[in-house]
């Protein structure tokens, strides 16, 4: 079992930033992938930004140039630097982390952080 505590979220004008923070505890040493999603109301959850063990990344078209994905293997956390924020980054952002391990594959999910960016 994997657990994922988010923080950071908030509420800021358009044009500012927030830092979203993950932290990941449990059965860590078998995370490969870890990542944000976000869902606002009304769409389906979609991708903002992944980071591989090795730190390879990458970003949803909507985000490149202004969100900055990180990851602390040592630590188990992975951090998301979004700047430039507009209305339509608004939305509930959740860490994500996949576990690869005796032949499974397996999605974790933190709870979720709100995030709401006013015009």
């Amino acid at each position: 079992q994997v657990q994922l505590v988010e923080s950071g979220g908030g509420l800021v004008q358009a044009g500012g930033s927030l830092r979203l923070s993950c932290a990941a505890s449990g059965s860590t040493f078998n995370i490969n992938a870890m990542g944000w999603y976000r869902q606002a109301p009304g769409k389906q959850r979609e991708l903002v930004a992944t980071i591989s063990s090795s730190g390879t990344t990458n970003y949803a078209d909507s985000v490149k140039g202004r969100f900055t994905i990180s990851r602390d293997n040592a630590k188990n956390t992975v951090d998301l630097q979004m700047n430039s924020l507009r209305f339509e980054d608004t939305a509930v952002y959740y860490c994500n982390a996949v576990w690869n391990a005796y032949g499974l594959k397996i999605d974790y999910w933190g709870q979720g952080t709100q995030v709401t960016v006013s015009s």
